[in-house]
C-alpha cells in the first residue's frame, strides 16, 4: 500500500462528493492533486496541496477551501489531527494503530512489499552498456552497466514489461581496427617478433589469446591471404571473442541481458534503407548543404551535399546527416533504425542508457524516434558521467591487461560485486562518481553499502538469539504478525515503522523518474534510524529489543526488526545486491 497515494486518491474522493452535492463547482480537475510527507515530522505525517491547486476553480481563497477539507479529512477513523498552514497546505497526523497495521502488510507481503502495478505491464525497452566489442568493459561500462540492470530491475518492481537490451557495434571503422589488431597477434602467436603495437591499434594484451586460438584454428593459413579475404574472417571471430569477454564481465557483476542486437546484421537486412524510404515519403528528408562546424573550421572541412533529415522540425538544432557525400550510411542512420526496430518489435517506451560523452547525441535521436514511430514511442536517455577510479584519494589510470584504463573484471575482483554495484548507485547518474578502493571497503557509516549491510547483519543478528531466547514462539514472519504491536511504543520504534512503510512510495517515485539511485538514499536513511534505535537499546535495557522478561514486547519488536529485514532485503533485490547477515 502506498499510504500517499492512498490518501491522495481519498482526498480527490472528497472533492468530487463535493462537486456532486454542490457544495463546490462541478467541472473541477482534481489531476494535480498531490499529498506527500511533511517536510518536519513535527507537522504531521502527510501534506496535501489540494486546496491551493484547487482554490481558484473553487472560487474560494486556499486557507478557506482548505479548511472545508479539513474538515471532512478529520471524520477519517484514521487521522487524529489535522493543521491547515500557511495560505492553504493541509498537514494531516495519523494513528500510531495505522502505522502498527502498515508493519502488519509488510509481514505478509514479504520481499514483495513495495511491488507496485503503475507500470500496468506496459512494455520497456532498457538498451544500456552497448560497449563497442573491441576490448574488456572498463569501470565507465560498469556504471552504465550497473545503472541500466538496476532501473530495469526497478521498472519490473513497479509493474512494467521490462527487456534489457544490448546493441552490438559491429559495423563500421572500429572492428576492421580491432581485426587488424588481432591479426597482429595471430602473426605473433605464430613466432613472428611484431615489435610495439603500432599507433591506431588495440594495444591491450587481451588480444593475445585471440591471435593464439586463430593460430591453433588457421595455422598459418592467413599469412597468405589478402587483407580482403582474411579481414572479413578475423574480425568476425574477434568479434565473438570480444562479445564472449563482455558476457563474462557483465555476469561477474550480475547483469545479463535479454537480448544481443547487431548493427551489422540491421544494414545487412534492409532496415536502415527502410528507415530513410519512411522518412523519405513523410517529407522528412533532402538533399543538402550542411553550414561547418561552429567554432574552429577543420583543415579537411568542405562543403559536400548530403542526404539529410529534418530533425530541426523535432526539436534538435540542426538538421542531420542520413547518408556521407560517398554515399555510406553514417552512424546516426543506422542507430535511427535500430530505435525503429525497438518499437517495431512492440516496445512504445524506449530507455537508453549512455556514456556522457554521448551527451551531444540525444536531441538527435530523439527527434528520429519521433519521426519515424510518429510519435508512437518516447526515448528517454539516460547520460552516465564518469567513475574517478581512486586509491586512498590518489588517480588510478592504467591497467596493463586493457592498454590504458582499469578495467571492471579488475575492480570487481577487489572489492566484490555486492559492493560495485550498491556505490555505483550511490550518485544520480548524472553526476561525477568517485570509487576509491580504500574507502568503499571502510567500515564506517561514511561508507553506504556498509551501513546498510550492517543494519541487516544486526537485524539478523537479534534474530539469532531470539531463537535461542524464545524456542518455543513462532518467529515466522506470519506468527510475528500476530503479534501485539501495540506494545510499539516508542517514538523511535513508530518513526522506523513509517520510513519502512514509505518504502512503496519510493519504489513508485523512483521508478516514474527513472531514478535508481534514490532507492540507495533511502535505504541508507533507513539504516541510520534502525542504528539509531540499536544504540538506544544499548543505553536503555528496556528499549532492547529482546527483553527476556517480556515476551510479548519482545515478539513486537521482532517484528519490527523482521520489517526492517523484509524491507532492506527487498531495496538490495532491486540492486541486485545480497544482504549479509554477518559481517566479516
Amino acid at each position: 500500500m502506498n499510504v500517499f497515494n492512498w490518501y491522495q486518491n481519498r482526498i480527490k474522493t472528497l472533492v468530487e462528493v463535493a462537486m456532486a452535492d454542490g457544495r463546490l463547482p462541478s467541472g473541477m480537475d482534481p489531476a494535480r492533486i498531490i499529498c506527500e510527507p511533511t517536510r518536519e515530522s513535527q507537522h504531521g505525517d502527510l501534506a496535501t496541496n489540494a486546496a491551493m491547486v484547487l482554490a481558484k476553480a473553487a472560487g474560494l481563497k486556499p486557507r478557506a477551501l482548505a479548511e472545508m477539507l479539513a474538515e471532512e479529512l478529520k471524520q477519517d477513523a484514521d487521522v487524529v489531527a489535522v493543521d491547515v498552514a500557511g495560505p492553504g497546505f493541509i498537514n494531516l497526523k495519523l494513528a500510531d494503530a495505522f502505522w502498527r497495521d502498515r508493519l502488519r502488510e509488510i509481514l505478509g507481503a514479504g520481499i514483495e512489499y513495495g511491488a507496485s502495478a503503475i507500470g500496468r505491464g506496459s512494455k520497456v525497452n532498457v538498451e544500456f552498456v552497448s560497449a563497442n566489442p573491441t576490448g574488456p568493459m572498463h569501470v565507465g561500462h560498469g556504471r552504465g552497466a550497473v545503472f541500466g540492470d538496476a532501473l530495469a530491475s526497478l521498472l519490473t518492481k513497479a509493474g512494467y514489461d521490462v527487456t534489457r537490451e544490448y546493441y552490438v557495434n559491429d559495423a563500421g571503422a572500429q572492428v576492421d581496427i580491432l581485426a587488424r589488431s588481432a591479426f597482429l597477434r595471430y602473426r605473433e602467436a605464430l613466432g613472428e617478433d611484431i615489435g610495439p603495437m603500432p599507433e591506431g591499434l588495440y594495444p591491450g594484451e587481451y588480444l593475445k589469446p585471440v591471435g593464439q586460438a586463430l593460430a591453433e584454428r588457421h595455422g598459418d593459413s592467413l599469412l597468405h591471404q589478402a587483407e580482403a579475404a582474411w579481414l572479413p574472417l578475423v574480425r568476425a571471430f574477434t568479434i565473438e571473442a570480444m562479445m564472449a569477454m563482455i558476457r563474462e564481465d557483465l555476469a561477474a557483476v550480475g547483469v545479463v541481458h535479454d537480448v544481443f542486437s547487431s548493427e551489422r546484421a540491421l544494414v545487412e537486412s534492409g532496415r536502415v534503407d527502410a528507415a530513410l524510404e519512411l522518412l523519405a515519403e513523410r517529407g522528412l528528408v533532402y538533399e543538402g548543404v550542411l553550414d561547418p562546424p561552429k567554432g574552429k573550421l577543420p583543415d579537411d572541412w568542405e562543403p559536400r551535399p548530403q542526404t539529410l533529415f529534418r530533425s530541426t522540425s523535432f526539436g534538435d538544432d540542426v538538421d542531420r546527416p542520413f547518408k556521407k557525400s560517398d554515399g555510406s550510411w553514417t552512424y546516426f542512420a543506422s542507430d535511427a533504425a535500430y530505435h525503429l526496430d525497438k518499437f517495431r518489435r512492440g516496445y512504445p517506451n524506449l530507455i537508453d542508457v549512455w556514456g556522457a560523452d554521448h551527451g551531444g547525441y540525444v536531441k538527435r535521436v530523439q527527434a528520429a524516434v519521433r519521426a519515424l514511430t510518429g510519435d508512437g514511442a518516447t526515448l528517454d536517455v539516460k547520460l552516465c558521467q564518469m567513475v574517478n577510479l581512486l586509491e586512498g584519494g590518489e588517480p588510478v589510470r592504467m591497467s596493463k591487461r586493457a592498454g590504458t584504463f582499469v578495467t571492471l573484471r579488475e575492480v570487481i575482483d577487489r572489492v566484490g560485486k555486492s559492493v560495485v554495484r550498491f556505490i555505483m548507485l550511490t550518485r544520480k547518474n548524472d553526476a561525477h562518481l568517485d570509487f576509491d578502493f580504500i574507502k568503499v571497503m571502510e567500515q564506517s557509516r561514511d561508507n553506504p553499502v556498509f551501513y546498510v549491510q550492517y543494519a541487516h547483519a544486526r537485524a539478523s543478528s537479534v534474530q539469532r538469539h531470539a531463537v535461542i531466547l524464545f524456542p518455543d514462539a513462532d518467529l515466522t514472519p506470519p506468527g510475528l504478525a500476530g503479534a501485539p504491536l501495540d506494545r510499539l511504543t516508542n517514538p523511535m520504534e513508530l518513526d522506523l515503522i513509517k520510513m519502512l512503510a514509505s518504502w512503496p512510495r519510493v519504489v513508485e517515485s523512483a521508478a516514474l523518474a527513472h531514478e535508481p539511485h534514490r532507492l540507495a538514499y533511502y535505504l541508507y536513511d533507513l539504516a541510520a534510524l534502525f542504528h539509531g534505535l540499536w544504540h538506544k537499546g544499548n543505553d536503555e535495557a528496556s528499549l532492547r529489543f529482546l527483553v527476556p522478561a517480556d515476551t510479548e514486547l519482545s515478539m513486537a519488536r521482532l517484528a519490527l526488526v523482521q520489517g526492517l529485514v523484509t524491507v532492506v532485503t527487498s531495496g538490495l533485490a532491486v540492486f541486485g545486491v545480497e544482504p549479509l547477515e554477518e559481517m566479516r
